[in-house]
């Protein structure tokens, strides 16, 4: 199956890619971006997006939306991170949390598929902290900060491929390749 990811972000793209390979699902970038949408909440936002896709007849699209959520900011950023990190950036949300010592924190992503008129959305949480400081060169956003639990690095010192097993966006992208092979298992 081919579905088309309707996003400008390439890292996004190559993340999913590797998500959905072992589902036999091939993604393609699609150009133009998601509608913007304002919701509280990634998933509302992603379910939206796709639906307004569907309104003018686009099939077998995908939209995603994520966001950090950290604890000691009562879930700031959330759906607001791709604003608060073109505007404050990493060290900005640091000193959000200087002095703080619980730096909880994880990150939510939402898929929506558009598939013959209608919307399904999957949802992948990681859980983990913030670093006291940025750390790695690999990944985008807000990677070089975030240590996802069970590591004792942050997203950008692991790299793609052990952020493509573990990370809120590919369990988004697995949820939505299980579904898409027990369809497949059906027919």
């Amino acid at each position: 199956m081919i579905l088309y990811f309707v996003t400008s972000n390439s890292n996004k793209v190559e993340e999913a890619r590797r998500a959905l390979s072992e589902y036999g699902v091939y993604l393609e970038q699609k150009a133009g971006g998601k509608l913007e949408v304002q919701a509280d909440d990634v998933s509302d936002i992603s379910r939206r997006a796709a639906e307004e896709l569907c309104k003018v007849g686009e099939n077998h699209v995908v939209v995603e939306d994520d966001g950090l959520y950290i604890k000691a900011l009562n879930g700031f950023p959330g759906p607001y991170s791709e604003y608060v990190y073109r505007t404050l950036g990493l060290s900005g949300v640091l000193k959000l949390l200087e002095g703080v010592e619980d730096r909880a924190a994880y990150f939510k992503s939402a898929v929506s598929l558009c598939l013959d008129g209608r919307v399904y959305t999957f949802s992948g949480v990681v859980e983990g902290r913030i670093s006291e400081e940025p750390k790695g060169s690999a990944g985008f956003g807000f990677d070089p900060i975030f240590v996802p639990a069970g590591f004792a690095a942050t997203f950008a010192e692991l790299g793609a491929e052990v952020k493509a097993r573990v990370s809120h966006r590919a369990r988004a992208f697995r949820a939505l390749g299980e579904w898409i092979r027990n369809i497949k298992n059906r027919e």
